[in-house]
């Protein structure tokens, strides 16, 4: 499990609303599960923040990462990558920052 990749959710019932999240925990650490943040579709997140909430383009979908719903997840119930969004690194950093404080 790399950092920064996209994992279909495990919950079908919910995929309609939020059909993705983002591994964002350090590659080094296994515990037996990842810390991974919701990419929702961008109609179910109203309020949206500059710079908590920024868009991308997943599987072809325009998603937003709601970065203050971040939790963790089994590693078994996250199976094989869709994508993965190191390629913006920064921009998830930055939500990262803004939700805990290190801007």
């Amino acid at each position: 499990m790399a950092r920064f990749d996209v994992y279909p959710n495990p919950e079908l019932a919910e995929r309609s609303v939020i059909p993705f999240f983002l591994d964002v925990q350090n590659s080094f650490v296994t515990v037996g599960s990842r810390v991974v943040i919701p990419l929702m579709t961008t109609k179910r997140l109203s309020h949206k923040v500059r710079d908590l909430n920024p868009e991308f383009v997943v599987a072809g979908k325009t998603l937003v990462l709601h970065t203050s719903a971040l939790g963790a997840v089994a590693e078994s119930d996250l199976r094989s990558p869709i994508g993965n969004l190191s390629a913006h690194q920064a921009t998830i950093q930055q939500a990262l920052d803004t939700l805990f404080g290190g801007y």
